[in-house]
């Protein structure tokens, strides 16, 4: 009587699946050793063959898919400190970046025309960028964002989530583009929407420069 793993040398292993053999040969001597798993090992032996087929798929696609988000967040870091600017309809706006928590999350505080200031924060989340935005409507709009290239030009910022939203009709924050012109200017594109509509608005930012260190300093007491 023939069984499901039959010996024929010190250590061949032989794997039937649907009265197909599969042989690997451990050591030199082996031979193909015709089996039949019952049903319940022939289902078990293909779950796992198809598990690590997957597995290996999926490791190979990772190795194959290189990560942009480190970089792309360092770039985010680069824009520590003030930027001055204006929107579409040519109102002044300011914007401030700061690192925090070991350089682990970027926060910036917006202020737009005639607008209450808003916070986001930007951190690092496997191979993307995510982001939370506090906005004065009192909702959190969550958006994610994978970096495409080195170094990034663009960063696309997608709606995930939202606290404290209690459907998608109600207005929101629902997707940011930053855009770096070069190390000085840099664009956001935010998309608000509200009832399926959306409005885009601009800023155009340009870093906040010293004034001249002379300009500033206390002319001295005459002798």
């Amino acid at each position: 009587m023939r069984s499901a793993l039959s010996v024929e040398t010190i250590s061949p292993i032989s794997v039937c699946l649907d009265n197909v053999r599969w042989t690997q040969t451990l050591l030199p001597g082996t031979r193909e050793v015709p089996c039949k798993l019952p049903q319940g090992r022939w289902l078990i032996s293909r779950i796992l063959l198809a598990s690590f087929l997957l597995t290996t798929l999926l490791v190979a696609d990772s190795a194959a898919s290189p990560n942009f988000a480190v970089p792309a967040f360092q770039k985010l870091q680069s824009l520590a400190g003030e930027w001055e600017g204006t929107d579409n309809h040519g109102m002044a706006v300011r914007t401030e970046f700061q690192s925090s928590v070991s350089r682990t999350v970027i926060m910036e505080v917006l202020t737009p025309a005639d607008m209450p200031p808003m916070t986001t924060l930007y951190s690092l989340d496997d191979n993307a960028i995510a982001l939370v935005h506090y906005c004065p409507t009192n909702n959190q709009p969550r958006m994610r964002a994978i970096p495409s290239g080195d170094p990034a030009r663009e960063l696309i910022f997608d709606f995930v989530s939202a606290g404290n939203l209690p459907n998608l009709s109600v207005g929101h924050e629902h997707k940011l583009v930053i855009h770096f012109d070069d190390d000085d200017k840099f664009t956001e594109s935010w998309t608000w929407r509200e009832n399926g509509k959306d409005v885009i608005q601009l800023f155009h930012f340009t870093r906040k420069r010293e004034q001249n260190a002379a300009a500033g300093k206390s002319q001295k007491p005459q002798r």
